[in-house]
């Protein structure tokens, strides 16, 4: 009967031809599943039962979330969740699956929220809920309202409120600012649809999965943010700040964008990589 550490070693070399992962990915992506597969077991556990045989039951387990990450299943939903700023969040393909970019637009936010103060937050196109949840759950003297237009994302982001137990963040449903007109809050981001509408990498790798209404937008990908920058200060206190996750390339436009609307102290935050990906402006 084959081991543990014998089924993980084939089903990365598989991964790895079918898919064209760096083998170390592949690698990480199996145990993943694995563990998922016993029952969510520890690395360390895995490690130590490596010469345990295997089951016909755990082979047909493990061999269907094999298949489906073979077929290019994005592993979080396969697994139906993804880690986020050190939290898991239940991820569906309702929802866009977080992204580690992402975490510099809740960093960026982080550093303009005092810990002490009692600041309105709104997160726009929520999704999942990851980024407004994680600024409600680091500022818990904050309220954060998440918004989105998809009831099925709507309801991903509430079980998720659930189960952090962010009790100062409520979800609503709405097209962009409809459904809170006349209120205003110190900080407003979004990591709203920003690929153009005919770029290629919508039909391939992760984005297959997701839904097409969370990733583009537009001709040149920035029709949501220019709407969302037109109807901001409408929303905002005074000094409030807005920002935006964007693409890569997006930097210099979304800066042009903000000035337009006549937004101050406007500047562009880098990843971790050197490339542009958040830009955000002061309500004057």
């Amino acid at each position: 009967m084959a081991k543990l550490k014998n089924l993980a070693a084939c089903a990365s070399n598989r991964l790895q031809q079918a898919s064209e992962l760096p083998g170390n990915e592949a690698r990480i992506e199996v145990r993943t599943l694995l563990q998922h597969s016993l029952g969510g077991v520890s690395h360390a556990w895995l490690i130590a039962h490596g010469d345990d045989p295997v089951t016909d039951e755990l082979r047909a387990r493990f061999e269907n979330l094999l298949a489906r990450r073979i077929h290019g299943e994005p592993i979080a939903h396969i697994l139906g969740k993804r880690e986020f700023f050190g939290r898991e969040f239940l991820v569906t393909p309702a929802t866009l699956i977080p992204r580690p970019d992402t975490e510099i637009l809740v960093e960026t936010a982080l550093a303009k929220i005092l810990p002490d103060q009692p600041y309105g937050i709104l997160d726009m196109g929520t999704g999942t809920g990851a980024i407004g949840i994680t600024l409600g759950l680091e500022r818990p003297r904050s309220r954060v309202m998440l918004l989105d237009f998809s009831v099925a994302a709507l309801n991903v982001a509430r079980d998720n409120i659930q189960l952090l137990a962010a009790h100062n963040v409520r979800a609503i449903l709405s097209d962009w600012f409809a459904a809170v007109q006349g209120q205003r809050f110190d900080l407003i981001v979004s990591n709203p649809p920003y690929i153009e509408a005919a770029d290629p990498h919508l039909r391939q790798g992760d984005l297959r999965f997701e839904p097409v209404t969370a990733l583009a937008s537009g001709e040149d990908g920035l029709d949501d943010i220019r709407r969302i920058a037109a109807q901001a200060a409408l929303h905002l206190a005074p000094s409030g700040w807005l920002m935006f996750e964007h693409g890569y390339n997006q930097g210099s436009a979304v800066r042009s964008i903000l000035q337009r609307h006549a937004f101050k102290n406007i500047y562009t935050q880098q990843d971790l990589a050197g490339h542009d990906r958040v830009t955000l402006g002061q309500h004057t």
